[in-house]
């Protein structure tokens, strides 16, 4: 963003409807202005008709040989209660995409985060699916084509621990339109801040699941009985590199459900005890570094940006690159440094993906693409635009990426300059 587009979107951000409808409106006038040339760094390979999903897990394979995919059905619509979502890999090599492999059908997904599809082993691939109506999970074998189907849906798992965070999805679906699954569970929605329901740890070898904190827990923490009057929920789960901390976003929202508030709490599975980091009213996305440190788009004392966190100090964040990257991305990390993000579309209907060192602050421009504006989400209940979602390959190689530049859905690789 400029600086003017910034300021008028400081005065705005505290109105969902208001910034969507300035948003429309401003990019409503540059659609009569030529479309801007997509650019990109190195050789893009891009397969259409394919998705994967958030940013948070990588769609490689450890030795980089395959990369997963979804291939759903429908694309401007959001799916439908046992609507289906295919899901295989495609074989790569030399940065390219070749011969999709077919693996699973899921009932369970959406156009934000799929079907949370990820690597379990070299060999198994786990992921959300439903089975009459509840919600629950899928381990399939890419080799023997067995599969093995779990009680509880997953959210991120820790492979090396084969345990898994979770949480209900039916309360997201509710309260944050589009990341959730059409399906109940017991998400306890007539009240605002459960005791039995929160945050889920799944064991996978023996299909269980203990619930690790409740949102009311995490309601008494903050200290503000007033919060009570809001709907909590949980989502965006992570595990550190360790294995040792869950990391996850505890929001809470009025009766417009555009309209919420973040913090990122760290759960200690050593302690048993969480804690939440010092930012202010609003955190966006995240990622761990192996390092035991987090970037995260959040507002510390009142300042939007994307910041570094130790953890489990949290005592010095660290804004990186503030007046180059000021607008909200997803981010991926290459190195314990080096870490890509993206960006929304902009006026001309342009979404970027940026190299960013967190030391330097240099930051690199990697890919400049278009969105087509029927990928646009106008309303809150149809969510389905099309996010970049930049994801890193293990050796940091690569870089995969969700984009609807060629007209549709498709999904992208291209080598990282």
């Amino acid at each position: 963003m400029n600086k003017i587009e910034r300021l008028v979107y400081d005065v705005v951000k505290s109105n969902p409807w208001l910034k969507n409808s300035v948003r429309n409106v401003y990019q409503m006038v540059f659609d009569f202005m030529p479309k801007k040339k997509d650019f990109f760094s190195e050789k893009v390979d891009v397969q259409k008709g394919y998705f994967f999903g958030f940013h948070d897990l990588s769609p490689f394979s450890d030795d980089e040989s395959k990369v997963l995919a979804n291939k759903p059905k429908v694309f401007l619509t959001m799916p439908k209660p046992d609507e289906s979502l295919e899901i295989g890999y495609f074989n790569f090599e030399d940065g390219e995409m070749h011969a999709y492999v077919s693996c699973a059908v899921s009932k369970a997904w959406n156009h934000h985060k799929g079907c949370r599809l990820q690597w379990l082993s070299a060999e198994e691939i786990v992921f959300n699916n439903a089975f009459s109506g509840k919600l629950g999970s899928t381990v399939f074998n890419i080799k023997t084509k067995e599969s093995e189907d779990l009680s509880f849906p997953i959210d991120t798992v820790h492979r090396q621990k084969r345990i898994a965070t979770s949480f209900s999805y039916e309360r997201l679906e509710e309260l944050m339109p589009g990341y959730g699954y059409p399906y109940a569970d017991d998400s306890y929605l007539d009240e605002n801040a459960s005791t039995n329901t929160g945050l889920f740890l799944i064991d996978l070898e023996n299909n269980s699941s203990k619930l690790l904190v409740s949102l009311r827990e995490l309601v008494d923490e903050i200290g503000n009985s007033e919060l009570l009057e809001y709907r909590h929920y949980v989502t965006h789960s992570e595990f550190s590199y360790d294995g040792r901390y869950i990391s996850f976003l505890h929001r809470w929202v009025g009766d417009d459900v555009m309209k919420r508030w973040s913090r990122l709490v760290i759960y200690d599975l050593e302690s048993g005890l969480f804690f939440a980091l010092p930012t202010s009213g609003m955190v966006s996305h995240y990622v761990w570094n192996s390092k035991n440190q987090i970037v995260a788009y959040c507002s510390v004392n009142g300042q939007d940006g994307h910041v570094l966190f130790d953890v489990p100090t949290t005592n010095s964040p660290k804004q990186i690159a503030t007046t180059k990257l000021n607008s909200d991305g997803h981010q991926s990390f290459i190195t314990d440094e080096l870490f890509i993000t993206d960006t929304y579309p902009d006026k001309y209907r342009t979404a970027k993906i940026y190299k960013v060192n967190a030391t330097t602050e240099a930051v690199e421009l990697l890919a400049s693409v278009y969105s087509p504006k029927k990928y646009q989400s106008k309303l809150p209940y149809k969510h389905i635009a099309c996010d970049l979602h930049p994801r890193v390959s293990p050796s940091g190689k690569y870089v995969c990426f969700d984009t609807v530049f060629p007209g549709t859905r498709s999904i992208a690789v291209m080598k990282i300059k």
